[in-house]
């Protein structure tokens, strides 16, 4: 029954998220115009976050949060019979991106005990007051400044930070993510379309995302024109002054070191055979067979998180250009899937 309640009101959230994206703000109730407020104050407190990648990201929630969606995805899945305390570090890189681990612990019958990111620290308590109040039920959850009482942690944070938490948790039962990213085959036919989706997953969130492309693999005679042109629907990124802070120290460090790059006054591209790019940058090699792509690919999957190319490339998980930033409900970060862990602590 409980259940029940909780699948309806995360429904319910969906709906509101998306009246709340298609009314103009003359119009919002009152809850809607607390949203918008917050939405503003999150953008002043971190000018990553802008209302349009904010509008976007909630986009995302509205359209995957439908009743029929939960129900099938947790129909994979063994509720708990006994709630347990579930520590969550979340990350702050983009918008709301620990939403997704603290739905799998409240939906697994489990109790969030969450450390928001400084970062990102305004939308998602509203977001679960919201939740709780479309449940008609009590949503039990906790946010705290330090994890010190729980049975379980799933914390993310970067290679570096991954190590102390490993270090700090070694005693429990956990989930530690760390950094990884993302990449993208093109075989050479791909219509200006399917590369105009591409720069989605390319420039959605800035680039600041673990499914945000920062490498390419380009047959060995393709134009790198091609990208330029299609990406060009993104050049007022470098309006943003952080972005363009990025660009201008990157461009500089390069001219001085004397290294080869291509330009188009908002992104860089590089032929460099690192997965991890700055921000601005965007690397790229050149290949002679998809066989080759395949094995580096198999030999740096514990650092990609996702991979974008044609179906008829036959990649191992790859997904379709524009769907690195539209994870549906199943999708795990470092592909691990979160629902099984918790099936069994």
């Amino acid at each position: 029954m409980k259940q029940d309640f909780k699948i309806q009101g995360l429904s319910k959230l969906g709906k509101f998220l998306h009246h709340f994206l298609e009314k103009p703000t003359e119009d919002y109730s009152q809850d809607e115009a607390e949203l918008f407020a917050l939405m503003k104050r999150s953008e002043v407190e971190n000018p990553w976050f802008t209302q349009e990648n904010q509008r976007f990201c909630f986009k995302n929630w509205a359209d995957i949060l439908k009743e029929e969606n939960i129900k099938n995805w947790l129909a994979n899945y063994k509720i708990s019979h006994h709630s347990k305390r579930v520590g969550l570090i979340l990350a702050g890189n983009i918008p709301l991106v620990g939403f997704h681990d603290v739905i799998c612990v409240m939906l697994s019958n489990h109790i969030p005990i969450i450390k928001l990111s400084s970062k990102d620290k305004l939308i998602l308590p509203f977001l679960l007051n919201k939740w709780g109040e479309f449940s008609e039920w009590n949503l039990e959850y906790q946010m705290v400044e330090k994890l010190t009482e729980f049975d379980a942690v799933i914390a993310t944070g970067s290679n570096n930070t991954a190590r102390y938490l490993e270090y700090y948790f070694k005693d429990s039962l956990s989930i530690i993510r760390k950094n990884r990213t993302s990449v993208a085959v093109i075989k050479g036919d791909e219509t200006n379309e399917e590369l105009q989706l591409l720069a989605e997953d390319i420039f959605r969130y800035f680039g600041l995302g673990c499914r945000n492309v920062t490498r390419l693999f380009i047959p060995k005679d393709f134009e790198l024109s091609r990208l330029f042109e299609n990406f060009i629907h993104f050049k007022d990124i470098i309006n943003h002054h952080k972005y363009a802070n990025n660009y201008d120290y990157n461009r500089a460090i390069y001219l001085l070191n004397r290294e080869l790059f291509w330009d188009n006054n908002f992104v860089m591209l590089k032929e460099d055979e690192a997965l991890f790019s700055p921000l601005s940058v965007l690397n790229f090699s050149r290949y002679e067979s998809i066989e080759q792509v395949k094995s580096f690919l198999d030999e740096n999957e514990t650092n990609i998180q996702c991979i974008v190319a044609k179906a008829e490339l036959e990649i191992t998980n790859s997904i379709h250009f524009g769907e690195a930033q539209n994870p549906s409900l199943d999708t795990y970060a470092d592909n691990v899937d979160t629902m099984k862990f918790l099936e069994v602590i």
